[in-house]
């Protein structure tokens, strides 16, 4: 017996004491509401109208059904809306990777965004490389990641992505920073002041195919991750460095110019398992953090750049999956990041070391799954309703 089925009829008609109008609302016959309600009555063990009279009464047994049958369909209709909730990715814990270095403003808008959008989300944030990130999507220690591109890891869906423009970082004294803008052939001769090629390869080697591609060669290449250190290294005389100029204006001891057709533009988009358990409010992260990033770019000054919009996935070149080899590890890097500014408070630190496995790789992610088997769709399933039983699902590709 369908038993909660049976309690909505008993409600009707305890609520209208008359069984013709409570047919009537329920769009059926008399007679089968009729049997409806003798059948629950048989399975209670209990009478719960009173017929013997003119008029239809609810008897004891009835008048308690009636409450307690109201706050279980309420009770149902609760435990549908968390399903539904839980499903769409409006509860529960997203576990979310975001760059070092990631300023505490970009953090809180964040946040505060989601918190607005999903109130029964918590969000989880893990400091970790883009190469960390892949290599923690792999195993399933995180839900998504904000890493930058191209990358060297397969099996991810890439939400829209924001590009930010670099220019160079040189020495206030250098005679390159009394001119407007600067081409890349212009630094030939100098070294270069690098974050470290394990936290984000793809980019690193992009950043130097594209110096090489120019006319520029550096002659070595040191490693950065803090931005006091990088810009030290820049005032001594030890190289030039590339940034968005969000930190690298403010900075009183370099220069900062943009750099020539602007031929660095760093892309950063969310990413997440194509298969394998995917969390449900990923999509919406995804879009979210694009918001966010590009809105705060746009407030330090950066000339931001998207990628390109919705479409059909991408299908992705194989990665080259190797190390250029220029150059040894002074430092620590930078660069790799959001570029935002200080060192973020309140996340953790995650100290795994791992990368990203070799494979597909591209700087232009929309919302493509970075596979070497070809482009899977994004499905997203939507439910409504919950009262009239097991509400419908609905699978489709969908695109950030």
């Amino acid at each position: 017996m369908d038993l909660l089925r049976h309690l909505r009829c008993f409600i009707v008609v305890a609520e209208e004491l008359h069984f013709g109008r409570a047919a009537e609302l329920l769009g059926t016959a008399q007679p089968p509401l009729s049997r409806t309600i003798r059948r629950l009555e048989q399975e209670l063990g209990d009478e719960l109208f009173d017929r013997s009279r003119r008029q239809v009464r609810l008897t004891a047994a009835g008048a308690t059904l009636l409450t307690e049958a109201r706050a279980l369909l309420a009770a149902e209709d609760r435990l549908r809306a968390a399903m539904r909730a839980a499903r769409d990715g409006d509860l529960g814990t997203l576990r979310a990777g975001v760059p070092p270095r990631t300023a505490p403003a970009v953090l809180k808008a964040l946040l505060g965004a989601a918190a607005e959008r999903a109130p029964g989300l918590v969000v989880d944030l893990r400091e970790a490389t883009t190469a960390e990130q892949c290599a923690l999507l792999a195993t399933g220690e995180l839900d998504i990641g904000l890493v930058t591109h191209p990358l060297e890891a397969t099996g991810l869906v890439c939400g829209p992505a924001v590009g930010a423009e670099l220019g160079v970082v040189l020495p206030r004294t250098s005679p390159l920073a009394r001119r407007d803008e600067v081409a890349l052939a212009d630094l030939a001769g100098q070294d270069l002041v690098l974050f470290p090629r394990a936290e984000a390869p793809g980019w690193y080697d992009r950043v130097l195919d594209t110096c090489r591609a120019a006319g520029f060669t550096p002659g070595r290449v040191r490693h950065a991750t803090d931005a006091d250190f990088l810009f030290g290294l820049v005032t001594a005389g030890l190289g030039a460095a590339f940034d968005s100029g969000a930190a690298a204006r403010r900075e009183p001891r370099v220069a900062w110019r943009p750099l020539a057709g602007r031929p660095l533009v760093r892309r950063t988009s969310a990413a997440w398992p194509a298969t394998g358990g995917r969390h449900p409010a990923a999509r919406r992260f995804a879009e979210l953090a694009a918001e966010v990033l590009a809105g705060a770019l746009t407030a330090s000054g950066v000339s931001v750049r998207d990628a390109p919009g919705a479409g059909a996935p991408p299908t992705l070149p194989a990665a080259t999956g190797r190390d250029t080899g220029t150059g040894r590890d002074t430092g620590a890097g930078t660069g790799a990041g959001t570029g935002m500014g200080a060192r973020s408070s309140g996340t953790r630190a995650v100290g795994t070391g791992a990368t990203a496995p070799g494979g597909a790789g591209t700087d232009h992610p929309g919302d493509g799954v970075l596979t070497t088997g070809g482009p899977r769709p994004w499905s997203v399933v939507y439910a409504q309703g919950a009262l009239g039983g097991r509400p419908p699902e609905t699978d489709g590709p969908h695109h950030s």
